[in-house]
């Protein structure tokens, strides 16, 4: 059985440099090309939230009062992914992200990562940018129904899509 699990993050801010820190995850395991499980809860990290990044996903402080901890939130993560890769539309900024926060947990973590967003920079050269939302629109006619952009369950759910359409390592 292959598997993999696709994650997206929402964060205070732009980089874990300036002080950003995760307050939702977005998880969904996919096995020999179907999905077998998700994951998704906001965090309370107690961290001020930049008001550039509350105007791209819209999760305020508030939503964030009676949410879990970053201590009641990651290790069940890990478990949820165990030993599979990870894949998410720039990697880069989720696993930094990731890694920061099982960092401060003292949770070291060595699964490989993979990125949709190079994926689609080599399989789609003529897309006029790829961004999540434009690669899904140009691969499946539009974006599903009931989608929240920017919220991380979402984001993971598209991102898995357009890996396996793509052909990427398959789950």
């Amino acid at each position: 059985m292959h598997r993999i699990v696709v994650v997206d993050t929402e964060t205070t801010g732009l980089s874990v440099k300036n002080g950003g820190r995760v307050i939702e995850i977005g998880a969904v395991a996919v096995e020999n090309g179907q999905v077998v499980a998700e994951l998704a809860t906001l965090i309370n990290t107690g961290a001020v939230i930049n008001y550039g990044a509350f105007r791209v996903h819209g999760i305020s402080q508030h939503m964030l009062t009676d949410k879990p901890t970053p201590e009641n939130v990651w290790p069940g993560f890990v478990e949820f992914v165990g030993d599979s890769p990870l894949v998410a539309h720039n990697a880069p900024f989720d696993r930094a992200f990731v890694q920061y926060e099982l960092h401060l947990l003292g949770m070291p973590y060595a699964n490989p990562w993979h990125c949709t967003l190079q994926l689609c920079r080599r399989k789609l050269p003529r897309l006029f940018d790829h961004r999540l939302e434009t690669v899904y629109r140009h691969l499946f006619g539009g974006l599903p129904e009931d989608v929240q952009r920017h919220r991380a369950l979402d984001d993971a759910r598209m991102a898995a899509r357009v890996w396996m359409e793509l052909g990427g390592v398959r789950g």
